[in-house]
């Protein structure tokens, strides 16, 4: 039975108050983007946590497909183009230098 990750949910139940320190710079960028939205303080932060951890969700689910694909690929062109989408997948869209002299 293949496993599916869950989207992060809003909560609908009690809320949980949190106290957390951050960076001034960060906190600039938050306020900056509760004043651009329209939203509170709070609602800023729980916007952007929400974001964060839909992208953590995306990049993981992305790196396992991207696994399936390789392991499963039989071709030898497609399975080095499907490893170079590994290595991007896990090292970042750059992670692989183009060859100019070719």
């Amino acid at each position: 039975m293949p496993t599916r990750t869950k989207a992060p949910r809003t909560p609908k139940g009690k809320a949980v108050r949190q106290s957390v320190t951050i960076p001034a710079p960060l906190a600039a960028a938050v306020r900056r983007t509760a004043q651009e939205r329209h939203l509170t303080l709070s609602g800023a932060l729980v916007s952007l946590a929400e974001r964060g951890v839909r992208a953590e969700l995306d990049a993981k689910e992305n790196l396992k497909t991207t696994y399936k694909r390789f392991m499963d690929e039989q071709e030898p062109a497609r399975k080095n183009e499907a490893g170079k989408d590994l290595v991007r997948a896990v090292f970042g869209k750059d992670a692989i230098a183009e060859d100019t002299i070719l």
